[in-house]
């Protein structure tokens, strides 16, 4: 079984920055991806960012510019450095991840709790 914990949300002004973490843990054979998703009031959720086992990046259109999605693979952890923060960027974020267990054959999808990003104007 594996967990995604996630953390560094919080409130911040217009402008601000902030820099959350997940960490996974568990029986983990390979990563080969991880991202962070958002879901806002009234919104599906939507994709944020992601990175590859071989660090290759993608970033919604909203975000690119201020946002940086990193990973440490040998603390299996997935990092997303927000910066310029607007009110439309808050949402709880979800930590995701495409994970290879060391009991499994195949690849499952898992998803940390979330963790609020609040904005304020």
């Amino acid at each position: 079984q594996v967990q995604l914990v996630e953390s560094g949300g919080g409130l911040v002004q217009a402008g601000g920055s902030l820099r959350l973490s997940c960490a996974a843990s568990g029986n983990i054979f390979s990563i080969k991806a991880m991202g962070w998703y958002r879901q806002a009031p009234g919104k599906q959720r939507e994709l944020v960012a992601a990175i590859t086992s071989g660090d290759t990046t993608t970033y919604t259109d909203s975000v690119k510019g201020r946002f940086t999605i990193s990973r440490d693979n040998a603390k299996n952890t997935v990092y997303l450095q927000m910066n310029s923060l607007k009110p439309e960027d808050t949402a709880v974020y979800y930590c995701n991840a495409d994970i290879r267990t060391t009991i499994g054959v195949f690849s499952n999808t898992y998803w940390g709790q979330g963790t609020q990003v609040t904005v304020s104007s």
